[in-house]
């Protein structure tokens, strides 16, 4: 248990073994906050965010939740409970950062109903019911970022993505309705739409599609791909006090993707 920090807010982040997540856990962690991230496929990336952080003074601790399963939360909820007490001597969380999904596109009429479902329970379902299970830890006053996309906001509309936008687009409803919800907790809910960003999603797409790059960058307004930081740092403000009178809003972080 480490006594000097009982008083360290501390923020639940999903998702956060490489990409957006890491970008997350980083900047926030480096604005005093203790972290906890979240992992399901890659256990080594949630210990390399883990590594990083405590190599530059945060404190940092990694747990595994598929975020696909909501049956487990909460037993992923009291696992939380008690790294909570052992490592921060706390009781409560700060924020809730709901990041952990998968990308990639499938066209309409290829869509099956298991992909569709797949969807569902990935990127609505799973951060929609994790909030649910975690809100007695959230402190009033806290917190919530989902994770949305460009995708699901008006001007990018590519064909393939109607599954995965119609799914972002439903966190971005529910989380301007959870906003008036907590309200009286004063608990802050907002979604961040990153445009596109350098992350392993699609099956680390710009790895292996090195050719599409510079054609997607021509498309925002500073010409280049977003770096995990560039989100990161975004979601850091939107947990942080600096934000406490933003709430309710869908903030695009996409260096003018498609203007």
């Amino acid at each position: 248990m480490n006594e000097q920090t009982t008083d360290q807010k501390i923020v639940v982040i999903t998702g956060a073994s490489s990409g957006i997540g890491r970008g997350a856990a980083i900047e926030i962690a480096a604005r005093g906050m203790g972290v906890v991230i979240t992992y399901n496929a890659r256990p080594a990336g949630a210990e390399e965010t883990v590594a990083v952080i405590r190599d530059s003074g945060g404190t940092a601790v990694a747990l595994p939740l598929d975020i696909g399963r909501s049956e487990t939360f909460p037993d992923f909820a009291d696992a939380l409970t008690g790294v909570l007490r052992r490592e921060w001597n706390a009781e409560r969380i700060h924020g809730l950062v709901n990041n952990a999904g998968f990308g990639g596109g499938m066209a309409f009429e290829e869509m099956t109903e298991d992909a569709f479902d797949e969807y569902y329970r990935v990127l609505l379902r799973g951060p929609y019911f994790l909030t649910q299970a975690l809100l007695p830890l959230i402190e009033d006053g806290g917190a919530i970022v989902n994770t949305s996309s460009s995708a699901a906001r008006p001007g990018e509309t590519e064909p393939g993505y109607s599954g995965y936008a119609a799914m972002k687009g439903g966190l971005v409803v529910a989380s301007r309705f959870l906003a008036k919800e907590l309200s009286g907790r004063a608990i802050r809910v907002n979604s961040i739409a990153p445009g596109p960003t350098r992350t392993r999603l699609g099956d680390n797409a710009f790895e292996r599609f090195p050719q599409v790059i510079d054609g997607i960058a021509a498309k925002t307004a500073f010409g280049r791909l977003g770096e995990p930081a560039d989100v990161g740092k975004v979601i850091a403000f939107l947990v942080s006090d600096d934000s406490a009178w933003i709430t309710g809003q869908d903030i695009q972080a996409s260096g003018g993707y498609a203007l």
